[in-house]
C-alpha cells in the first residue's frame, strides 16, 4: 500500500464520519421539532389539538347580557382533501346566549380520511371568551369515501369579552392525520 492510498483511506473514512454524523444530527433535529413546535404553539396561543374545556358549562339564561350584541364571523379552511364550510357566514350573539353554527364538512376522496379541525380567533384574545360547549374540534373526525356531514359547534361568548370587541372571527382548519388513513 502506498502512501498515498492510506491517506485517501483516511480521508474517506474522515467523511464517512462526518456523513454518519450529518445524518445523524438531521434525524435528531427533526424528532426534535415535534416537541418544539407544541411549546411554540402553546407560547403563541395557537392549539395543536382542542381540548375540551369541562369548565365550560351551558350558560344560565339570566346572564345573557341583552344590552349589546356581538357579531360571529366564520371561517373554514382545509388542508388535504376536504371541503369545509359554515352554513351560515356570520351569527349576532348576545353575550351569555347559547347559539350554535353547523359546518357542512366533505370528504372528496375515493377512501376514508381522518382529519382534526383546529380553531383560530381573531382577535386573538377572544378566543378566552368564545366558550364552546360542544365542538366537533374537540377529537379527530373520520369520514367515509365521499361523505358529506353536518358538524355542530355549540357556544356561547362569556359576558366578560370587553366592551370595545364588536365582532369576534372563528376559523376553523382541518388537517389530515398523518399514518391514519391508508387508501383501499
Amino acid at each position: 500500500m502506498t502512501q498515498q492510498t492510506g491517506f485517501l483511506q483516511r480521508l474517506n473514512r474522515r467523511m464517512l464520519g462526518k456523513l454518519v454524523l450529518i445524518a445523524f444530527l438531521m434525524f435528531g433535529f427533526g424528532y426534535a421539532l415535534i416537541p418544539i413546535y407544541r411549546k411554540i404553539c402553546e407560547i403563541t396561543g395557537v392549539n395543536l389539538i382542542t381540548p375540551q374545556d369541562m369548565t365550560v358549562k351551558r350558560p344560565d339564561n339570566t346572564q345573557v347580557d341583552k344590552s349589546r350584541k356581538v357579531t360571529i364571523e366564520f371561517d373554514a379552511t382545509a388542508q388535504g382533501p376536504w371541503r369545509a364550510r359554515p352554513v351560515k357566514n356570520s351569527l349576532d350573539v348576545h353575550p351569555g346566549e347559547l347559539a350554535h353554527i353547523v359546518y357542512e364538512v366533505v370528504n372528496k376522496e375515493k377512501h376514508p380520511v381522518t382529519a382534526q379541525a383546529i380553531p383560530s380567533y381573531a382577535p386573538q384574545q377572544s378566543g378566552e371568551f368564545f366558550k364552546k360547549v360542544e365542538c366537533f374540534c374537540f377529537q379527530q373526525q373520520k369520514l367515509g369515501p365521499n361523505e358529506a356531514r353536518q358538524m355542530q359547534v355549540v357556544f356561547y361568548v362569556d359576558p366578560k369579552l370587553p366592551a370595545n370587541v364588536k365582532t369576534i372571527t372563528v376559523s376553523y382548519t382541518f388537517f389530515e392525520v398523518a399514518g391514519l388513513n391508508k387508501p383501499a
